[in-house]
């Protein structure tokens, strides 16, 4: 592209490009705006706009800092479509209204009044084509949206890990900074088509086993009364953590707590019902959906026991309501109680409310604890301990 077009691109002035040239703060420029130049150059317009000086810049490129651009290389073909439209030019292209594609430019994370690059343009035609093939447009909005954040985390996740697990150790070694972009260049190419292919490969390996487990499970799935809103379900809501965790962390150490963490997740996702997921994790703290609140909950009584000895113990709670599924996640009444019941939980101890025990059978008995008064919520809640019942009586 031009200077013209490259300083468009950029948001700055040609003079300013011409500047930042002659400081030598865009090595990648050598006499063509390319897409790595162009994308170095964005790189130091960020760290203008957050007050660095080119002297600052200059040093930075010398010292391999911001060697990773050189990997924008690898992305000029996909880049060169430097189309950018209105939200008004947007739909009408699309055959969407304006609210939808603004809706849609939200979740790809586009300010508002922000003109739409070709990216989003095409993630707009995916959405009306979805909407045309016969996809409800809420439900439509809702797989974008899960796409997007999802996709955000993975991209979010490779840049992370390779800054720490190869980039600095380059900056470190002191090496040329020419060698260290050269080197991350390299290692880029090499991942990038494995890493869509075994994107392709695990959604579509999950697509399949998530169908299965939805035609299952609406063997024994009573329908909505007629009129009731949609993306409403009824499920069994658990959640789970570790006792003690802050104090393991204080003890410890973030290394050995993060150990500790790592293990117990692993353990939740590997041996959980077949028709239970994980539906967020944060910090030693899970959050797990399933169909039968009793299998649920006689997985969380038999959590304890897959743990090594010696470390923080689980806590868990279950309860069985109706909740409002947006997004890939779960909101509403029911999973706020759900998570209020969880904090009254003690170490090693499995806590239900009463539309669990009325669902109960099998080999799990309840042991009434108390009427409680969770916070939040205007209505006392009864509270049962599980625990299994003795050989004889189950």
């Amino acid at each position: 592209m031009t200077i013209s077009e490259a300083a468009g691109a950029v948001g700055v002035s040609t003079e300013t490009l011409r500047r930042w040239l002659r400081e030598g703060v865009i090595p990648e420029y050598a006499g063509v705006w390319t897409a790595a130049a162009v994308g170095n150059a964005k790189l130091v317009a960020r760290l203008r706009e957050r007050g660095y000086t080119l002297a600052q810049i200059r040093v930075a490129t010398g010292e391999g800092r911001l060697a990773f651009g050189r990997v924008l290389e690898l992305f000029e073909d996909h880049q060169q479509d430097q189309t950018l439209r209105t939200v008004r030019q947007a739909a009408r292209r699309t055959g969407l209204d304006t609210e939808t594609v603004g809706q849609v430019a939200a979740a790809l994370g586009v300010a508002p009044d922000a003109k739409l690059n070709a990216t989003v343009t095409n993630v707009l035609s995916y959405v009306a084509a979805g909407i045309r093939a016969g996809m409800p447009q809420e439900a439509m909005l809702q797989i974008t949206r899960v796409y997007a954040q999802a996709i955000a985390q993975i991209a979010d996740a490779e840049v992370r890990l390779v800054h720490l697990y190869l980039h600095e150790p380059l900056m470190r070694s002191g090496g040329p900074a020419e060698e260290m972009a050269e080197e991350l260049r390299a290692l880029a190419e090499r991942m990038l088509p494995l890493s869509v292919s075994l994107i392709e490969r695990l959604h579509l390996n999950t697509l399949l086993d998530y169908i299965e487990k939805d035609v299952v499970g609406h063997m024994d799935v009573e329908l909505p009364p007629a009129g009731d809103d949609v993306g409403r379900m009824l499920v069994a809501i658990a959640f789970a953590d570790l006792a003690g965790y802050t104090e393991l962390t204080d003890r410890e150490g973030d290394q050995h707590a993060l150990d500790v963490v790592e293990q117990f997740l692993a353990t939740v996702s590997s041996t959980l019902p077949s028709d239970a997921r994980v539906i967020k994790t944060i910090g030693d703290e899970v959050m797990i959906v399933g169909a039968d609140p009793i299998a649920l909950a006689g997985w969380a009584l038999g959590l304890d026991a897959l743990l090594p000895d010696g470390g923080s113990r689980p806590r868990a709670a279950v309860h069985y309501g109706h909740a409002r599924y947006r997004d890939g996640d779960f909101y509403g009444r029911e999973v706020n109680l759900a998570a209020r019941v969880q904090s009254q939980s003690a170490k090693g101890e499995v806590l239900v409310t009463r539309a669990v025990v009325d669902a109960a059978a099998g080999e799990l008995r309840f042991e009434p604890v108390a009427d409680v008064q969770l916070r939040g919520f205007s209505e006392s809640t009864e509270l049962y301990r599980v625990s299994a019942k003795p050989a004889a009586d189950a």
